[in-house]
């Protein structure tokens, strides 16, 4: 059964933590979302920046139905459609193409755009895009550039997924301010960890995150 663009976005933002993966062995996919999915993290985002990366995402909606599969680092209308018809059930962006979110929009995929300034967010508002990629978040301003946006667009909806410099060291920052959904990093899914199949470790960081996850949500509903 397919799910709807509301239903992916509330299983993005119950989970609060998105891992970001750039997998460069299809053999290595469906043990990587295993190990996610052990440290209570059922959500990842494969990034298209390798050539396995479609079939990835394939073998991961295959082999683990209780993943939440997402493609990243869309660019352009055809990734929109190969993302698709791999099976992604969400996409991401880097920055904020209007082609690129109709396409997204014209299949019922949710799609989130990579935004930075005020003039950003007002396009992906006027698209239909309320779930934003806030990217590069620490070079962007960090928390207080989001806290700033907060108040001319809370009341529109705009909600924010940080990546680009958020670590485990600093998401309770981020997930503390109402207007973020979620946060995104790699380093739940490191590079060097995949390739070495340390899927133990892996469950661990994943673990982990989630509960440091939990701990920022407690602490933005008593802010």
């Amino acid at each position: 059964m397919k799910n709807t663009i509301s239903e992916v976005e509330q299983r993005l933002a119950a989970r609060r933590v998105v891992p970001i993966a750039v997998i460069d062995s299809v053999e290595d996919a469906v043990p990587l979302a295993r190990a996610l999915a052990q440290g209570r993290l059922p959500v990842i985002e494969v990034t298209l920046r390798t050539p396995c990366a479609l079939e990835c995402i394939q073998a991961i909606r295959r082999s683990c139905p209780e993943m939440l599969v997402g493609a990243g680092t869309i660019l352009d209308v055809p990734q929109v459609k190969a993302a698709l018809g791999a099976g992604a059930m969400f996409g991401v962006s880097p920055g904020l193409n209007p082609e690129v979110a109709r396409e997204a929009a014209k299949h019922g995929m949710l799609f989130i755009p990579g935004v930075m300034t005020p003039s950003e967010v007002e396009t992906a508002l006027a698209l239909g895009c309320r779930l934003l990629k806030f990217f590069p978040a620490e070079v962007a301003g960090g928390p207080r550039m989001l806290k700033a946006l907060g108040g001319p667009y809370n009341a529109a909806g705009a909600r924010f997924i940080p990546l680009g410099g958020v670590s485990a060291a600093n998401m309770g920052e981020y997930l503390a301010l109402p207007n973020v959904a979620a946060v995104g990093g790699s380093w739940m899914c490191e590079r060097r960890l995949v390739r070495e199949k340390k899927w133990a470790e892996l469950t661990a960081i994943a673990a982990a995150a989630v509960a440091k996850a939990a701990a920022g949500t407690k602490a933005g509903a008593g802010a």
